[in-house]
């Protein structure tokens, strides 16, 4: 079975921002489609090990808003690189400028997005790694005329190429970014290792021989 397979489905791509209290958070998911038209119903997974997801879980109201083509990288490393545990998504170093707050006291994202839902979540669906919400929308608003990225859009042209460390010999070990394709040559790589591209840990990894 090839898993490359999956990657020929098409996905549109989202940052998904909540609010517990006075923290604000965001981050990238890949699934929201409307399903119904009447009454008009989106769905939209999220990753349980996201501080979104528990967000989202606990408030049952979150916003969507659409990237579009005109996002950079720096979009996707904030809002996917990086956990709200550990860092404040919304603070100083985020240009107050990129997001506003919406009705429903939920910032959405306006640099490289192209629009943006209010949802309201009525239902949820256990999937495993990730919780599917079913969600009516309570407000939604066009925001540009730029298209949406997708994720074939996001790996061919917006996401880095893979940066390589050298050509390595015949039967030597590499440990390649499954991430944003970095590679780092050795025959163990060290248990805390950070990618110096995407900043994801020795797990996004995969160990492959030239």
């Amino acid at each position: 079975m090839n898993n490359k397979a999956m990657y020929k489905l098409s996905y549109g791509l989202f940052v998904c921002t909540a609010v517990r209290g006075e923290k604000m958070n965001g981050c990238i998911i890949n699934t929201a489609v409307q399903v119904a038209s009447e009454p008009n119903t989106i769905s939209f997974a999220v990753n349980k090990g996201n501080f979104t997801h528990d967000m989202i879980i606990e408030s049952k109201k979150c916003n969507i808003s659409v990237i579009s083509k005109d996002a950079d990288f720096e979009l996707f490393k904030h809002f996917g690189f990086q956990s709200g545990r550990d860092v404040n998504k919304f603070g100083d170093d985020y240009p107050a400028a990129s997001y506003k707050m919406a009705e429903n006291g939920i910032p959405y994202i306006v640099e490289g997005t192209n629009a943006y839902f209010s949802l309201k979540v009525k239902d949820t669906v256990d999937l495993g790694s990730h919780t599917l919400f079913i969600a009516e929308p309570a407000a939604m608003e066009v925001l540009s005329d730029s298209q949406s990225c997708t994720y074939e859009f996001y790996q061919s042209d917006i996401k880095p190429k893979p940066e390589k460390v050298g050509t390595a010999p015949s039967g030597k070990t590499v440990w390649r970014c499954r991430i944003c394709g970095y590679e780092w040559e050795g025959e163990e790589l060290p248990d805390d290792f950070i990618c110096p591209i995407c900043k994801h840990p020795k797990a996004d990894f995969e160990k492959i021989v030239k």
